[in-house]
């Protein structure tokens, strides 16, 4: 039996003495106390604790030691590297948390100063306006009535008194749909709307129905082929042209303030009588009128502008949607959105309210009376 092999090269586990193996450790720990960022702690991490680092190149050595002398060398070199990974673990809890505040200082937020999360839109001046005239009638007990924009022939036409030989059913002024014997087209008035609601909601009936007509018109500034109207219909026992005036009186005075009005005999299908309804220019009150050194462009020097028809219901029209003509009477009305907005903020173009353009928007607003 042979004995224990006491031979090896001094040389050879010179790494595994105790000076040495104390020497890693202090560079290692000053290596790590040094390192102020993530990236110096990583190359520390390297050069102390990997693979290729002094203590585990001594710690490949033990093996080359007596056997009675492994044992100690092994806690020797474990115990070291167990300092260092200590260390290391400390330290980078230490940078990690610099690195945090040094990025929360340089990116934080004042929560005091406005900011612009997304530039701001703004209403459009059509839709401001219907809801302003809204609000107008909802105050006095009024409902709101809505309809389909692709609409019937018999609610667009026949059911408000319009002949089969009309001259508003051609196709120079109508945009029917195709094909032709559907009798489907695109409305060209929020009149059928009211012949809905006199047949589907009975009597009485204070309703107003705003909303998209469509007209084959040319595109300019004065006309659109898409337009807005409001029209504004009344069912009732008793109702005359003098709760006709009233009412546009009320809303003329809401719109535009302490104008005048005035009614103009005309024709209307569905009216009978019918009116055309004036409002005393708001800009120059009627002086221009007869006085060319105070000329107005608004009014064209006549003092009054055309703002929209209305009439007492034809009694035609009542017994076409159910309703007795001889014991209830009513009267409707209608005028452009679109032109209101016009007269009510010195817009010149209708173009300009089809554009998308925000400024155009923002700047109606901001004129409006």
């Amino acid at each position: 039996m042979s004995g224990p092999n006491d031979n090896f090269d001094p040389k050879q586990v010179a790494a595994l003495d105790p000076a040495a193996v104390d020497g890693y450790v202090s560079e290692a720990l000053a290596a790590i106390a040094a390192a102020d960022t993530s990236a110096e702690l990583k190359r520390a991490r390297a050069d102390h604790a990997g693979d290729t680092s002094p203590l585990a190149l001594a710690n490949r050595e033990i093996g080359a030691l007596p056997p009675q002398a492994r044992k100690e060398a092994g806690q020797r070199v474990g115990k070291a590297r167990g300092q260092i990974n200590q260390a290391l673990a400390q330290r980078q809890e230490a940078v990690a948390a610099a690195e945090l505040q040094a990025a929360l200082a340089a990116e934080h937020i004042d929560m005091t100063l406005p900011v612009d999360i997304a530039p701001q839109g703004a209403l459009h001046p059509v839709t401001n306006l219907i809801d302003e005239m809204i609000d107008v009638f909802v105050a006095m007990g009024w409902e709101v009535a809505d309809g389909p924009e692709l609409e019937a022939e018999w609610y667009n036409f026949d059911a408000l008194n319009l002949a089969p030989d009309h001259p508003a059913r051609a196709l120079q002024d109508t945009l029917w749909v195709d094909p032709p014997e559907a009798g489907k087209l695109l409305r060209t008035q929020t009149s059928p709307v009211q012949a809905r609601a006199m047949l589907t909601r009975g009597v009485p009936l204070y309703i107003i129905s705003p909303g998209k007509v469509f007209r084959s018109d040319e595109y300019d500034a004065t006309h659109l082929p898409v337009f807005h109207q409001l029209e504004g219909l009344v069912i009732d026992k008793g109702i005359s042209m003098a709760d006709l005036r009233g009412t546009l009186d009320h809303l003329a005075r809401a719109m535009f303030g302490d104008v005048k009005t005035r009614m103009r005999p005309h024709f209307f299908p569905f009216t009978e009588p019918s009116a055309e309804v004036d409002l005393e220019c708001f800009v120059c009150h009627g002086d221009s009128v007869g006085n060319p050194d105070r000329p107005c462009r608004t009014c064209r020097s006549e003092g009054w502008i055309e703002w929209g028809g209305c009439g007492i219901v034809n009694p035609r029209v009542l017994a076409a949607c159910g309703i007795d003509p001889n014991e209830y009477t009513g009267f409707a009305f209608g005028m452009g959105v679109d032109r209101t907005v016009m007269f009510r903020t010195g817009a010149s173009d209708l173009r300009n309210f089809v554009e998308g353009d925000i400024r155009f928007s923002r700047s109606i607003l901001g004129g409006a009376r």
